[in-house]
């Protein structure tokens, strides 16, 4: 009779041991009954101290409530459900940059009367070179090399830019022209060391004003044979500091068989002699940076005629010199490269330009530099 009752008892969820019911069905009835406590072991203990488990927690609350700890990262490209107005970085770039505007810094080196000056006015068509500063002085050539440097603050549609253009007035002029690119290395080391003081500072300036050349032009001469020692020996070492570019001067002084000619010569030479100019080829990183670059550096040394007067070709003004053949127009491709070179110090890699002279030559300073500090501590 007692095993009939246990029986009925456990058929409808009442455990013989437990003073109370427990309710039918689901998991929750299973562990009531697995918490049951065999006959006369102890039946007047409380439920609490009959079970050392943790109560069960329902599934519901499972999943409303707590985190699990082990959670996978998602997917990183992930899909918007609508705008979220990420783009808008870029317009609050621009907005901050017209604000503030931005420094460039150039410099030409070469020969006296290869036209450097009404290059520098061509490229910003503006008054912006020494000479156009100071047009009443008599040009004189010095017996050393001397660096002359002018700041102008131009604007193009609401964009300020600081301009530095830094001439190198007596460059290759002399009888003797050993060592004459030491005051040049010097002015750009200079430059260096002036930002790298004001960046090892406790209290930093919130802007450190930037000096360093970030690019050199330098102008050859339109010989049409072959690059000379000092040219050589000039791209050889300024490469290794800064960005050289270089450029074959009054072109129109060679014809077009000529030009063709002394651009491969000069190719030549600088493969030859291991001379890596801008852009160089081992700061390449994307695939399409590669491909653009290498019809730049096909194209180098640029060919270039500089004019700042304009001429009535077509009812149109354009910028050109004119001889008793015809007016060369410097912004038509099909007579001079000049817009190649514009394109590239302005248009499309002025930003690179200036990444590569901070990240790559400044980087390089900045090392040599630290630690000759530490050697001498």
């Amino acid at each position: 009779a007692g095993m009939c009752r246990g029986l009925r008892a456990r058929r409808h969820g009442r455990c013989p041991g437990n003073a109370g019911w427990a309710p039918r069905g689901g998991h929750r009835g299973i562990q009531a009954h697995r918490l049951c406590p065999p006959r006369g072991a102890g039946s007047s203990l409380e439920p609490e101290e009959r079970s050392m488990e943790p109560p069960a927690v329902p599934e519901e609350e499972e999943e409303e409530g707590a985190v699990p700890l082990s959670m996978a990262p998602g997917p990183v490209g992930c899909q918007l459900f609508g705008y979220v107005g990420i783009e808008a970085v870029l317009d609050q770039m621009k907005i901050k940059t017209m604000k503030t505007g931005f420094e460039f810094n150039i410099m030409v080196v070469g020969q006296s009367g290869l036209g450097k000056s009404t290059m520098v006015n061509t490229l910003f068509k503006s008054k912006v070179s020494r000479k156009s500063s100071q047009p009443g002085q008599e040009e004189r050539i010095p017996k050393t090399v001397q660096l002359q440097s002018i700041t102008h603050v131009i604007e193009e549609k609401g964009v300020k830019m600081k301009l530095t253009v830094t001439d190198t007035p007596g460059f290759g002029d002399q009888i003797n022209n050993e060592n004459c690119w030491d005051p040049i290395i010097k002015y750009i080391n200079e430059q260096y060391e002036r930002y790298l003081r004001e960046e090892i500072l406790i209290t930093r300036k919130r802007k450190i004003p930037d000096t360093r050349v970030h690019g050199c032009v330098y102008f050859v001469p339109p010989t049409g044979h072959w690059l000379r020692p000092l040219d050589l020996e000039f791209m050889r070492r300024l490469s290794k500091i800064v960005n050289v570019v270089p450029v074959i001067a009054k072109a129109d002084t060679l014809t077009l068989e000529e030009r063709a000619e002394f651009k491969q010569r000069i190719q030549e030479n600088l493969k030859t002699h291991a001379i890596s100019v801008y852009p160089q080829e081992d700061f390449d990183q994307d695939p399409e940076d590669r491909a653009l670059n290498d019809r730049i550096r096909e194209k180098i040394p640029f060919a270039v005629v500089g004019a700042d007067q304009e001429h009535q070709v077509n009812g149109k003004r354009v910028l050109g010199r004119k001889t008793k053949w015809g007016i060369i127009e410097v912004e038509n491709p099909a007579h001079c490269e000049f817009p190649l070179l514009r394109d590239l110090l302005i248009r499309s890699h002025l930003q690179d330009l200036k990444d590569i002279t901070h990240n790559v030559h400044y980087e390089s300073y900045r090392v040599r530099r630290l630690n000759e500090s530490n050697q001498l501590g």
